[in-house]
């Protein structure tokens, strides 16, 4: 399977020569992310892609999937809560892509404890294997979710990020790194497949409030992102894609009426649910003050290294009620993009 990029021949050769000849570990490998960063790694020349999950089912698939190319992705079975199947596992690595996460935020609400142990300990358990056995770099892929959190998801997302990069460990040369970006149009347990799935069986899609606002992102744009916190991490920063975001409302009504032909498909207005905000934050206010702004990007410095915020947008933080909203023409054309509206979707 070939992603489709959105890099540049130059940005694509930065990442050639960063990932060539290395040794990658992808934890959650054989999840929605770790899926398809595989996917994109193969198409570069690493001299080996370990994915390790606790998956069965999944590992066998994605077995089959790369049946010839089995000399260069191999599969671990083990679990992040597991440090010494970690600390097995993280031996010779040169990069490990830090995916493994429990993220369904209602199945996260209900078992707090398993949310605890995969995203908090499974984090710690990471970076001590990683900085034992001379891991170069670590990137941990994080969501909107940890911004402020309301929930047991965000709330162990954002301390897998404090544990990812603080500085209890002193002289080791691995360098720590975070992304964060928000919904993934066609990932697992996301919006868009909730909805299509809604309109299939004739049933009314549920908006929790009519002002109600998430960001939207294609997966290029979450591979580039990693790609570009690979190369250009110094150490401990959390890289912020920019996204524009759309109301649910919208969403709803242009998949309404593209798919359920109804220019006026039912839509239920069904309150606030557990866990829930109405806007989502991808940089706090207080992350602002120690902040560079780039086109593209929001980078977030630890504590105490930057002097002063390099920021040129003016806002006192970043969510989806204040960055740029997609119109109703401009979601169809990215349903149709990502297939949703063509016939052909695709849930990873």
């Amino acid at each position: 399977m070939v992603v489709e990029s959105c890099m540049n021949k130059e940005f694509e050769e930065r990442v050639r020569k960063e990932i060539d000849g290395k040794r990658i570990l992808v934890t959650g490998g054989t999840g929605s992310f770790g899926h398809e960063i595989t996917s994109s790694l193969v198409q570069f020349a690493p001299k080996e892609i370990l994915l390790f999950s606790n998956d069965e089912n999944q590992q066998y698939r994605m077995s089959v999937e790369y049946e010839m190319r089995k000399d260069l992705v191999k599969f671990v079975q083990g679990d992040v809560r597991d440090y010494m199947r970690v600390l097995d596992a993280t031996r010779g690595v040169d990069i490990v892509v830090h995916a493994a996460a429990l993220k369904h935020v209602h199945m996260c609400e209900n078992h707090p404890f398993d949310a605890v142990q995969t995203n908090i300990v499974g984090a710690y358990n990471v970076k001590m294997a990683s900085i034992r056995n001379g891991v170069k770099k670590v990137i941990a892929i994080g969501t909107d979710k940890a911004v402020k959190p309301v929930n047991v998801m965000g709330m162990t997302k954002a301390l897998q990020e404090r544990i990812m990069l603080s500085n209890y460990v002193r002289n080791n040369d691995t360098k720590f790194v975070c992304v964060r970006y928000g919904n993934v149009v066609g990932s697992r347990g996301s919006v868009i497949p909730f909805f299509y799935e809604r309109i299939k069986n004739g049933l009314p899609l549920p908006i929790t409030d009519a002002k109600m606002t998430r960001f939207m992102l294609t997966l290029p744009e979450t591979l580039e992102l990693t790609y570009q916190a690979l190369m250009e991490t110094k150490d401990n920063e959390v890289f912020v894609k920019k996204m524009p975001a759309c109301l649910l409302t919208d969403l709803a009504k242009v998949m309404g009426k593209e798919l359920g032909k109804d220019d006026n498909y039912p839509i239920e207005v069904v309150g606030i649910r557990p866990g829930e905000k109405i806007h989502e934050t991808l940089v706090s206010e207080e992350e602002m003050r120690r902040s560079v702004e780039t086109e593209g990007n929001y980078i977030i410095y630890p504590f105490g290294k930057l002097k002063e915020p390099k920021t040129f947008s003016g806002l006192e933080e970043y969510t989806s009620a204040n960055t740029r909203r997609m119109d109703r023409a401009e979601l169809k054309e990215l349903l149709n993009k990502t297939g949703w509206l063509s016939g052909k979707p695709r849930v990873f």
